[in-house]
């Protein structure tokens, strides 16, 4: 059967989306995992609407990924390569209504998924993941606004704000972006009397409930944790903090498509500003508020590369107002450049083939080594007999829980812990291997008892660990993390 002309375009774009998903799917299952991820995965066996370092969603994600694939990092991951392929599909058909007749919405999807960022974001499984599926399902419920129906759409848009509230507190900033969109154009003021917004807000605001009642069941932690760094100041390092968050996104975004976004944003403001025509102004009200808060931000403390991923979805579609000659010639090589550096990237996830030294390499210091590591660990515990391996340090005891051979009891000690549902452990007068990095220069305290130093062992070129056998003193309190169900 032949496909007609006007859909070649269409198919080839599908299926080269479908070819991407395939290849983040087989990085996913061979990427060691980072320390965060295997953090988030100890949650998924203790579900919670909210943790004190973010809410729920990741380990709920990952809880289903596992259900189907098991604890494998694919398992983990499962979702994100999934929801990065649904993702691509509501901006392209949201740029095609915000934006009719560019063909705007093949452009806008391809140069987000040629965005390192986005590349990395829908292999490695963090809060990020959920929030820019949910936030990109948002703005895409919000471009039908209008078009028939506004109830339904209201309610869709409200019921995935919520889901992206219910993944990172950030997503706050898509709830007052929608509030700025409808107060800055006319023609949307209407809707204020209408009761589209109020139901979805109701919608949301249910959905995020069960975190809002977490945190005060904990005494606030979660929102404290994060809204404690709002008052950061340190005026003689902002141009430091603010270089970093510059050129951070460069990186992440690949330069010219950075380029390409800013360009469009710049030219969708002037467009809100002037015309308050609704296109543009959405766009902004959902980049231009956060932008200029973690430019804020920067003022005081660092801003994490991540934070900004929001910003993605709707500049990507804001690129596709540069309609100069010389804007549609850059496309191409932004494209090339976009998805040369994620291959890269992948290549070294999955191989570290690439010759960067490890301990000067941002991806083999995440990724490379944990395995053997918790081999050495593994063995160093048969040799000394110890009954369990413990950790004071959240990350490093999740990448033993997930990577440890064998049934030895993974236990961990982090006031963080305490926040969770996980089952307190009972050591008595148990000996039990203690696993510290070995450039911490602070003693190992009383509370942990008849210390005996048992060796070392390495993430190999990356990082070293001191061995120490130990018994717990009484208020050390550790809980029992969860093993791999292979390994139980």
């Amino acid at each position: 059967m032949t496909v007609p002309d006007d859909r070649r375009p269409m198919t080839r774009w599908l299926a080269a989306l479908a070819a991407v998903t395939l290849l983040r799917l087989i990085v996913a299952a061979l990427a060691p995992l980072a320390p965060d991820e295997a953090y988030y995965w100890v949650w998924s066996h203790a579900l919670a609407a909210s943790y004190v370092d973010h809410p729920g969603m990741v380990a709920l994600w990952i809880r289903i990924g596992t259900a189907i694939a098991g604890d494998s990092a694919l398992g983990i991951r499962l979702l994100g390569p999934i929801s990065g392929a649904i993702g691509s599909v509501l901006l392209w058909d949201a740029a095609e209504r915000l934006l009719p007749g560019r063909n705007a919405g093949v452009w806008a999807a391809a140069l987000l998924n040629a965005t390192l960022l986005f590349g990395v974001g829908t292999v490695i499984m963090t809060p990020d993941t959920p929030l820019l599926f949910f936030w990109t399902a948002a703005l895409w419920a919000l471009v039908r606004i209008g078009t028939g129906r506004d109830l339904g759409w209201w309610v869709l848009a409200g019921l995935c704000a919520g889901l992206a509230m219910a993944s990172k507190y950030t997503a706050v900033f898509l709830w007052a972006g929608v509030a700025l969109w409808l107060a800055w154009v006319p023609a949307l003021r209407r809707q204020w009397l209408r009761p589209g917004p109020w139901v979805g807000a109701a919608v949301g605001a249910l959905v995020f409930l069960p975190v809002v009642l977490w945190n005060a069941r904990h005494d606030w932690a979660g929102f404290l944790r994060q809204g404690g760094r709002v008052a950061d100041w340190q005026p003689a390092r902002a141009l430091t903090f603010l270089g970093e968050l510059i050129g951070g996104q460069f990186g992440l975004a690949t330069p010219l498509i950075a380029v390409l976004c800013a360009a469009g944003l710049v030219i969708a403001t002037r467009r809100a500003w002037q015309a308050r025509d609704p296109a543009p102004t959405l766009l902004v009200a959902l980049t231009l508020p956060p932008a200029l808060v973690f430019l804020q931000h920067a003022l005081g403390d660092r801003v994490q590369g991540n934070w900004p991923a929001i910003l993605y979805p709707a500049g990507c579609i804001a690129a596709m107002l540069c309609t100069h000659r010389a804007w549609l010639r850059l496309r191409r090589p932004a494209l090339a450049l976009g998805l040369g550096v994620t291959l890269l990237a992948y290549l070294q996830a999955t191989t570290f083939a690439l010759p960067i030294p490890p301990r000067r390499d941002p991806i083999a210091l995440q990724l490379a080594g944990w395995p053997t590591l918790a081999a050495e660990v593994a063995d160093a515990a048969n040799a000394t007999r110890a009954r369990f391996v413990v950790a004071d340090q959240y990350a490093l005891a999740s990448e033993l829980a997930h990577d440890l051979p064998g049934h030895l009891p993974v236990l961990a000690v982090d006031p963080r812990w305490a926040l969770t549902n996980l089952p307190p452990e009972a050591t008595g007068d148990a000996i039990g291997l203690l696993v510290r990095d070995r450039r911490r220069t602070d003693p190992i305290g009383p509370a942990w008892q008849d210390p005996t130093p048992a060796g070392v062992a390495s993430r190999p070129g990356v990082q070293d660990f001191t061995l120490t056998l130990v018994r717990l003193g009484p208020e050390l309190a550790p809980v029992r993390l969860p093993r791999p169900a292979q390994q139980r």
